[in-house]
């Protein structure tokens, strides 16, 4: 099976290689801006009501060998697919954010664990009657 990913943007951020973004980024208050390719501006209407985003992305930066990770807090090794890891085969980021504002095609948000340049796959409006298991 062959799959094509298209990115519909890019990460600004002021993380600038991976040991500088923190471990989960909704526990960071840095402010980055996801930069919408103008190919894609028309699917960011209605987007101005959403206070959390869901972004997708792709680690192209990331280890796609790791099997395994240790965790932090965590002195033994656990599957890859047991921990939130970059490092992983198809290294698709997940992030909650908070939308701080929207200007043209550019989407500025607070909590994004991305680093700069990293391209964006999609974004989903967070749900808390979908997306909270709790």
């Amino acid at each position: 099976m062959q799959m094509t990913l298209r990115p519909i943007g890019h990460v600004r951020s002021p993380y600038k290689v991976p040991k500088d973004a923190p471990r989960q980024g909704r526990l960071s208050d840095t402010v980055s801006e996801i930069v919408i390719d103008d190919a894609y501006a028309p699917g960011l209407r209605d987007l101005d009501a959403k206070k959390h985003l869901i972004v997708l992305s792709w680690f192209d930066r990331a280890d796609r060998s790791a099997l395994v990770a240790t965790p932090p807090g965590s002195r033994a090794d656990h599957g890859v697919f047991a921990t939130r890891s970059p490092n992983r085969p198809n290294p698709i980021g997940l992030c909650v954010v908070d939308v701080i504002g929207i200007n043209g095609t550019v989407i500025t948000v607070r909590g994004l664990d991305s680093i700069d340049g990293t391209p964006v796959l999609d974004i989903k409006p967070y749900s808390r009657e979908i997306d909270c298991a709790g």
